[in-house]
């Protein structure tokens, strides 16, 4: 499973590494609603929350659908201009100038992605001009809950006064926490924009993009970029009716999300976590299924409980468990093929052993593995 962004023929200049504060404020939005996801930002989540004044933090509760259950397309306003050009906005009032120029359908359309994420990549006709839209939406919000109804409803009924509802909570947050916190993750934004646009420069599409994320993998040819999500979808950076591009921006709340904005006729956009040395490198979607379906199975785990704890020889798992030698060797292999299981050799005999590490990371890769 995995994202593909189209970028046959796709020059360099129509790559562009750029910083958003607004997409950054949305997925700090997100983790003050879903802590748990981003446990290295536990002491500001409850600092900031803590701090929140009683109306500000109830105005959130009322549109954190927008943020909570799925990211919304509004963070990245950007990349619905038509014939835009992918860059963002210099400060926050500059992207929330841009996030205004969105027609009222675009709008409309991804504040209420929560509703409709099973046809995000089908280009779905607008809730607003469509009545069986409109009543999907209706109906999806309200197994969310009486707030998202009636803010859907709302919304439905009269963008104009919601958008600018969006835009006054957008800037009170601002005054309230965000500009400080702007200012304290801006400048390694930045400074990872510049380095990935160099890197650009110098080395080429394919190597600046590897250098974006270990999850992002480019074809021999330059042709395709595969998303590694557990998530499928596909979009075209070289589409002219959208503006021929691709937009990356880095973020330092974003951990362990790595996320692809491919609405049809929407710029693609991938906003991925900067590299922090005490992040672990993502595990595979692939690698993640091989190692919890080897894990599985009964004998393999009676066998992982033998080698856990010191090295075992085939022959001494074949008789400590009760099986033949060909038994052992087949369950092992399938252990080794997940990268579960390290050998060597000691005089004639090789031992296996439970590599206790990669083991031991499993829950924090199955986690890395659905959230991003």
């Amino acid at each position: 499973m995995s994202v593909t962004i189209d970028i046959a023929g796709l020059g360099p200049d129509h790559i562009a590494f750029e910083t958003s504060p607004l997409a950054e404020l949305g997925l700090a939005l997100h983790a003050l609603s879903e802590p748990g996801h981003h446990p290295g930002l536990h002491g500001w989540a409850t600092a900031t929350a803590t701090a929140l004044e009683p109306d500000l933090a109830d105005r959130l509760l009322e549109a954190e659908f927008l943020w909570r259950n799925s990211f919304s397309d509004v963070f990245m306003p950007f990349a619905g201009i038509r014939g835009g050009d992918g860059r963002t906005g210099a400060d926050l009032a500059e992207d929330l100038d841009i996030l205004d120029r969105l027609d009222d359908e675009r709008f409309v359309t991804a504040a209420l992605e929560f509703t409709c994420t099973s046809l995000y990549g089908a280009g779905a006709p607008s809730p607003l001009s469509d009545p069986g839209m409109r009543a999907r939406a209706l109906d999806m919000a309200a197994a969310r809950g009486a707030r998202q109804t009636e803010f859907t409803q709302r919304l439905l009924a009269d963008p104009a006064s919601v958008r600018r509802w969006i835009r006054r909570l957008f800037e009170d947050c601002d005054e309230a926490f965000f500009a400080d916190t702007w200012r304290r993750v801006r400048v390694q934004l930045v400074a990872d924009a510049r380095h990935k646009t160099d890197m650009l420069r110098r080395k080429g599409i394919a190597e600046s993009l590897r250098a974006v994320s270990a999850a992002l993998a480019v074809d021999e040819d330059v042709k395709r970029i595969s998303v590694d999500k557990l998530a499928e979808g596909s979009t075209d950076a070289t589409d002219p009716a959208v503006g021929a591009g691709l937009t990356l921006i880095p973020t330092s709340f974003g951990w362990p999300h790595l996320m692809v904005l491919h609405a049809p006729g929407w710029r693609p956009v991938i906003h991925y976590p900067v590299h922090r040395p005490e992040l672990p490198a993502p595990a595979s979607v692939e690698q993640l299924q091989l190692r919890m379906e080897a894990l599985a199975h009964p004998m393999r785990m009676r066998l992982c409980r033998n080698i856990a704890r010191s090295p075992y020889t085939t022959g001494e798992l074949a008789d400590t468990n009760g099986i033949t030698a060909p038994e052992v060797s087949r369950h092992l292999t399938v252990l080794k093929r997940a990268g579960l299981v390290t050998t060597r050799r000691r005089g004639r005999y090789v031992l296996h052993q439970l590599d206790l590490t990669v083991v031991a990371r499993l829950g924090s890769d199955f986690l890395e593995g659905i959230l991003r």
